[in-house]
């Protein structure tokens, strides 16, 4: 067994006539030589560990990190004193992305998805939608394996790393993965699932990945939660009707062709764009010196 598209993704859902979870789940198990049970189970693991990571970053207020203070403490405070505009989901999303953000920079334990840096965006996004729409812990789950496939083809096809490919294939393809969760926990179809991925990765690509002295602070936290918010508004579009056009397939390799343009500097090196600002260079310049004494 082999998944290696969207496409082909789709197509075995036929073959088998079985759910966008189901066939994910038999590849997992497939792939580690496991069983689905054993696979669903690890979901519900990962599923405690993204709450987790949320709780855990609202309460966070930057004792061990460099450059942020506490962001998702900041932004729930805003809530609570309702200073932000925007109802619950959208407040809850970015919320959400920036609890955890916060949580990963200050050495928590967070959920990888696709990568650390772009850790934020499916919980933030997923679980405020979640809370909205009232999801049950099973329907949860399912996401999270729709989840999964959207980044088994995504990592097939092209890179998932801001070394190789900028930040489009961190926080862009995370939020492909967060889309394709909401439209299935919106009732959508396998179809509907890549056409949201695909909104969601058009409006990444090119997104070049430069954090400042090397951590992954700024801007990464708040590209977390702008990329979250990006796959709601895919999930809205895809569930509309508002046609991708552009196959998911076909938005992969444009990622991997552009990533493959961007300068080194552009590449997680820390060397160009934001981190190579004045303010940029400043915040190197006093962080190295702090602690090199």
């Amino acid at each position: 067994m082999d998944i290696n598209s969207a496409s082909q993704l789709l197509e075995l859902m036929k073959e088998r006539d079985q759910t966008f979870p189901q066939v994910v789940a038999e590849y997992e198990a497939f792939r580690s030589n496991t069983s689905c049970e054993a696979v669903r189970e690890q979901m519900r693991e990962t599923l405690k560990v993204m709450r987790a990571s949320v709780e855990n970053g609202i309460l966070d207020r930057g004792e061990r990190t460099h450059i942020i203070t506490g962001y998702g403490h900041i932004f729930n405070q805003a809530i609570e004193e309702d200073r932000v505009l925007g109802g619950s989901l959208l407040r809850n999303v970015v919320l959400y992305a920036l609890a955890v953000g916060q949580h990963n920079a200050g050495l928590g334990r967070i959920v990888a998805c696709p990568t650390a840096g772009a850790c934020g965006v499916v919980p933030g996004a997923m679980l405020a939608v979640a809370d909205e729409l009232g999801s049950s812990e099973e329907e949860l789950i399912e996401a999270l394996l729709v989840m999964g496939g959207v980044g088994i083809v995504s990592a097939a096809q092209g890179p998932i790393s801001g070394a190789e490919g900028g930040c489009q294939s961190e926080c862009g393809v995370a939020s492909s993965m967060a889309a394709g969760a909401i439209v299935y926990l919106m009732g959508g179809s396998g179809e509907q699932v890549f056409a949201a991925a695909s909104l969601a990765l058009q409006s990444h690509l090119g997104l070049v990945c430069d954090p400042l002295a090397s951590l992954v602070e700024v801007p990464c936290v708040t590209r977390n939660a702008t990329s979250a918010t990006t796959a709601v508004a895919a999930a809205n579009m895809a569930m509309a009707g508002i046609p991708a056009v552009i196959p998911y397939d076909e938005c992969v390799a444009a990622m991997k062709q552009i990533g493959k343009s961007m300068p080194e500097s552009l590449r997680e090196t820390s060397k160009g764009g934001l981190a190579s600002s004045p303010t940029g260079r400043r915040i190197y310049d006093e962080l190295r010196r702090k602690h090199s004494q």
